[in-house]
């Protein structure tokens, strides 16, 4: 008599449990891959959000500058601004703190209105600008 074997697998079988591996390494590296994705979407918004926070905070930088020096405000606008230290200084700081910033300044005197706008592009991203305005009240 022969014995039975005890374990014995159906031809058509053969090979399922390597399928199933297969399939489960393809997942877990499709999983892996999303994750990475993930990662480097995240740190593409983290750095615009500190560019953009860093133009704010130069914005407002200069209008306190500008609060604490109305007699020469009109120094700070765009055509009197390379000849002025304390607004050359905010201009380099906007050049060094922003990736190809640029600023424009616009003081008109009459009404007392400020608008600066800070430009700037990320290496290759789009072109971002951050603009505000406000009127400068203050003896001069």
């Amino acid at each position: 008599m022969r014995a039975a074997r005890l374990h014995a697998v159906p031809r058509t079988a053969r090979g399922f449990m390597l399928i199933e591996v297969m399939i489960s390494v393809i997942i877990f590296s499709v999983g892996v891959l999303a994750l990475v994705g993930l990662q480097a979407s995240m740190t593409r918004a983290q750095t615009e959000a500190k560019v953009r926070a860093d133009a704010a905070y130069l914005a407002q930088e200069l209008i306190g500058l500008m609060w604490t020096d109305m007699t020469n405000a009109a120094s700070y606008a765009d055509a009197g601004c390379a000849g002025y230290a304390r607004c050359a200084a905010w201009q380099a700081k906007v050049a060094a703190l922003l990736p190809a910033g640029t600023a424009t300044v616009s003081w008109d005197a009459a009404t007392r209105n400020l608008t600066i706008t800070l430009s700037w592009q990320l290496p290759g991203g789009d072109a971002h600008q951050y603009q505000t305005w406000t009127n400068v009240q203050g003896a001069i």
